[in-house]
């Protein structure tokens, strides 16, 4: 169960980070080290809050390097449905790079395993933690389950975890656009 709700809190932070960046509006959400932190601190599953060098200052070098992340993070949800050999080229990339391992824990009298960064970058513990989530999905439920909202004007990205795997839209609320907007074309011809 601890397994779980990190992988889980793995996913949401992988696609966050890739939702920092709106292709549709040219919006970026990720431009300074201070919303870097602001990240980082909406997403201690992270890693970065505990003991990994967290006090000291994110500086533009950080800033620069996540964002390389968050490119390859996008990538992977936008690429891991139509091709998921080079979705899982990227992860594996991304965690070589981070010098991730796995690391075997035991908390609450259980044991369970993480992907953790040897090194103090933040963008090494996010890639671990963000690639091993999407790599768990992959492996685990396929790579159909990793996709980009079909809104049209819409990009976010999405983790499908539904029963049937059947997701298209990455919220309710594209959903109902989407629907509403298919209802009014069927009617505009009367």
């Amino acid at each position: 169960m601890l397994e779980a709700c990190h992988i889980s809190s793995g996913m949401e932070a992988a696609v966050d980070l890739a939702n920092t960046w709106k292709p549709v509006k040219g919006e970026d959400t990720l431009e300074t080290a201070e919303q870097l932190q602001e990240f980082l601190a909406d997403h201690p599953s992270v890693g970065w809050g505990s003991g990994t060098g967290a006090s000291r200052r994110l500086t533009r070098a950080d800033l620069t390097e996540v964002r390389a992340l968050r490119e390859t993070v996008r990538r992977v949800l936008e690429q891991s449905s139509t091709d998921a050999v080079a979705a899982a080229a990227l992860i594996n990339d991304g965690l070589r790079r981070s010098h991730a391992t796995p690391v075997l824990r035991h908390e609450d009298g259980r044991w369970w395993t993480v992907v953790a960064a040897d090194t103090d970058r933040c963008a090494a513990h996010l890639a671990a933690t963000t690639l091993s989530a999407l790599a768990r999905v992959i492996a685990t439920l396929g790579p159909t389950r990793l996709g980009v909202c079909a809104g049209p004007r819409c990009r976010a990205t999405y983790v499908d975890l539904s029963r049937n795997g059947s997701k298209q839209y990455c919220t309710r609320t594209c959903a109902h656009r989407a629907s509403v907007a298919a209802y009014r074309s069927r009617h505009s011809t009367s």
